[in-house]
């Protein structure tokens, strides 16, 4: 907590200063954890079909597509997060990719408490950006900025 010799005012305002830079830290690391995933599963496409073919247990859709779907959500999703593009959209559909890993790979996971920790972890953090409003640095305010009528 800042001193007590600062006016709550003003320690008010220097937390709110900080929100857009938070906001846009947090997006910034969970971009990089969603795309650098993304990256790995087009750099060797074969073995990403054979994971989802024969590791990854994602119920209702077929393999191939499970794949390819997967993999776009992870390399166009964290860039509008990053840039701030449907913020929370992007959060949502990063929440659900998360969520979709942990069922479909939830047999491997399980011996692994720290790779549960991770996705509960990054599951929290989307969740937080799905729900708070939109911050300052983010296509999101400016978009919105555009479509309000001047000041008379």
């Amino acid at each position: 907590m800042l001193p007590k010799c600062i006016p709550a005012l003003i320690q008010a305002k220097i937390l709110d200063a900080l929100a857009p830079v938070a906001d846009f830290l947090l997006r910034l690391y969970l971009c990089k954890i969603f795309f650098l995933s993304g990256l790995t599963k087009i750099q060797d496409w074969n073995t990403t079909l054979f994971l989802f073919t024969d590791e990854y247990h994602v119920p209702l859709l077929p393999p191939a597509m499970a794949a390819l779907f997967g993999t776009a959500a992870e390399l166009i999703l964290p860039i509008c997060l990053l840039i701030g593009l449907f913020t929370r959209w992007s959060a949502l559909g990063l929440l659900l990719v998360n969520a979709m890993a942990v069922v479909a790979y939830f047999h491997v996971l399980k011996t692994m408490p720290s790779a549960i920790q991770d996705h509960l972890e990054w599951g929290l953090m989307l969740l937080v950006l799905v729900c708070i409003p939109t911050r300052r640095w983010s296509l999101d305010c400016v978009l919105l900025r555009a479509q309000k009528p001047p000041n008379i």
